[in-house]
């Protein structure tokens, strides 16, 4: 106890202290504001969602609703040092957000302010707790960098897999509701209608393909052309089948031609890829599998090939080779 003491003294712990209490005030002040006219605002959101008026609500659900108030609020402050200042940065970050599925008007201000807050997190993580654990040393510098640039870079990485994993499972989902698309065509439905039908179905089965498909179904509705919808739908996804299948499904419909063979063809060149590219990562398989061979399978058969033989040379031949000399 007297050795915990003397590495952890007052001065250790006060800048802790201090950010630990300055950091319960910011949360109080934002809270405050957050819920000032809480009960218009919760009657306005019991008309527009009519299940928020169930009595099943429970209090987690209004706790999630303050936060993210506080978050759409305090983003703006926070995501300031990071604003674009170009039009075109800021577009790229908005088309990250939207292949990644975040596609709210407020998605880039909370992504920046995330990153800000993770920037101030590593400092007070990284910086000054190692700095004052370990004091001003080369290690502790290295340290606090290291932090920092992990929480600053945290939601890019939380974001690129996010990105991954969507287009991946939009790539294996869409031969499936490619078919289900020609089955519906060649029944006499049209491509809106059979659009709506494969959104219908693959809710459960596919659900990101079902929103998109029904998110373009919707705008078709609203008056938009095709093409633009088409387009569209293949810039969100950012899958490079989606953009093909828009470009073909636009041709197709400019010259007249059979959707239903368009489509059929490319499903057919889907599933082909699809199975390259399994047939790609089994090949690979061999080469992968030989470094945890080598570092652990190998070690332990040797142990155990190797290991009574010396056992026996240690306990037998070492004592009668010394007592011969």
């Amino acid at each position: 106890m007297i050795l915990l003491a003397g590495l952890i003294d007052f001065e250790t712990l006060m800048p802790v202290a201090v950010f630990g209490m300055f950091a319960a005030v910011a949360w109080w002040t934002l809270n405050l504001i957050a819920t000032r006219n809480g009960n218009v605002e919760r009657r306005l959101d019991e008309f527009n969602d009519p299940q928020l008026r169930h009595p099943g609500a429970t209090m987690s659900d209004a706790e999630a609703s303050t936060v993210t108030k506080v978050l759409k609020k305090a983003s703006p402050a926070l995501a300031k040092p990071l604003q674009p200042k170009t039009e075109a940065a800021a577009g790229k970050i908005k088309t990250r957000l939207v292949v990644g599925g975040f596609r709210g008007e407020t998605a880039p201000s909370i992504f920046l302010s995330l990153k800000v807050a993770g920037l101030i997190a590593g400092l007070v993580l990284g910086g000054g707790i190692s700095l004052a654990i370990s004091g001003f040393t080369q290690g502790a510098l290295i340290r606090a960098v290291a932090v920092v640039g992990l929480m600053f870079y945290l939601p890019d990485m939380v974001l690129w897999f996010l990105t991954r994993k969507r287009k991946q499972a939009i790539f294996l989902s869409l031969p499936d509701a490619l078919d289900l698309m020609v089955v519906c065509v060649e029944a006499g439905l049209g491509l809106d209608q059979a659009m709506r039908k494969v959104s219908d179905e693959m809710k459960k089965t596919y659900p990101i393909i079902s929103h998109e498909f029904s998110t373009a179904n919707f705008q078709l509705q609203m008056g938009r052309p095709r093409s633009e919808v088409l387009k569209e739908l293949g810039y969100r996804t950012g899958v490079d089948d989606v953009r093909a299948l828009a470009a073909i499904i636009i041709q197709a419909d400019k010259f007249g031609s059979s959707i239903a063979q368009a489509l059929r063809v490319q499903s057919d060149s889907m599933r082909t890829r699809r199975r390259q590219i399994a047939e790609e990562k089994a090949a690979k398989t061999a080469v992968k599998l030989i470094f945890p061979l080598v570092l652990f399978i190998f070690p332990a058969i040797f142990v155990v090939l190797v290991g009574p033989a010396a056992i026996t040379m240690v306990r037998d031949m070492f004592p009668r080779m010394q007592g011969k000399g």
